[in-house]
């Protein structure tokens, strides 16, 4: 995530120019904290995908696991 495009969401969401002048740094903070996290969520569904007794993705290849992991990390975003 680069500092342009978080200045970018933060007008997407509303912030006045202004806002995001003042508090520039404070978003920029923000936003790495925000995908820090979520980096590591997504990191974690992965790991306890691969780790789960009867694990269907073992069984069908890697290239299928990794699109079933990443569906499962898109959803995230729809809960």
């Amino acid at each position: 995530m680069t500092k342009e495009g978080i200045i970018r969401m933060a007008k997407q969401a509303g912030f006045a120019d202004e806002e995001v002048d003042t508090c520039q740094q404070i978003l920029i903070h923000f936003a790495t904290l925000v995908a820090e996290q979520e980096r590591e969520e997504c990191a974690g569904l992965a790991e306890r995908r691969m780790l789960r007794d009867n694990n269907e993705d073992q069984k069908i290849g890697h290239h299928h696991a990794c699109k079933s992991i990443a569906k499962d990390i898109r959803a995230r975003g729809q809960a």
